[in-house]
């Protein structure tokens, strides 16, 4: 996809959700529910202004870290070898805040659902679409696993990377599994990335030494 084609979808995007806000604004209450505990219990809330638009600001933001991250990477050559993953990631990423901020709107107009529920499909896409974005990155300073490891050798870069972007994958099936089991939704989601997480560390460090030797 095109530089500008994307630039038009995530402005468009932004635009949109400033929109959604000015006109739903007259039918918020004062004080916005924001935040739900593990039983989907209402447990945080926000004044209407930062209820409707915290999420399109935050939505600004990673606009713009999408804009500058490529620019000032010293590895940038290599950002845009897998460019269009990164551009299809960010995108995605928009969608997905989006997706919770509808969610929270709909909540506020009295539309009452398991929101826990109801962000689980999202999410596990979300993994998933990781995974593949891990795939194909090439080393760089912003976008990866980026352990000390990996930044310093190439090969264990793309090893690392490898299986981290299975795992990935495998972590975002894991997650739909939540929905059939509301009482551990966590561990479905929370267990599976750190596992992800710790281990990839752990295997760059072993690739690493491998290579040295």
């Amino acid at each position: 996809m095109e530089f500008k084609k994307i630039n038009i979808i995530l402005v468009s995007l932004v635009l949109f959700s400033f929109g959604i806000g000015i006109y739903f604004y007259p039918q918020m209450p004062e004080r916005m529910a924001s935040h739900w505990n593990i039983k989907g219990e209402v447990d945080g809330y926000l004044s209407k202004f930062w209820g409707l638009f915290l999420m399109p600001i935050i939505l600004i933001g990673v606009v713009l870290i999408y804009l500058i991250v490529p620019r000032i990477d010293p590895l940038k050559k290599n950002i845009e070898k897998f460019r269009k993953y990164f551009d299809g990631f960010i995108i995605l990423l928009l969608l997905f805040l989006f997706y919770l901020y509808a969610l929270t709107i709909f909540w506020n107009l009295g539309l009452k659902f398991d929101i826990g529920q109801a962000i689980i499909p999202a999410l596990a896409i979300l993994f998933y679409y990781c995974g593949i974005l891990l795939e194909k990155a090439k080393r760089n300073w912003f976008i990866g696993i980026r352990t000390p490891w990996t930044l310093s050798n190439d090969m264990v870069w793309e090893k690392t990377h490898k299986i981290g972007g299975k795992l990935f994958k495998i972590a975002g099936i894991v997650a739909i599994f939540g929905i059939f089991f509301q009482r551990y939704v966590l561990f479905f989601i929370l267990a599976p990335v750190i596992l992800v997480a710790a281990y990839t560390i752990i295997y760059s460090y072993i690739e690493y030494r491998k290579e040295m030797k």
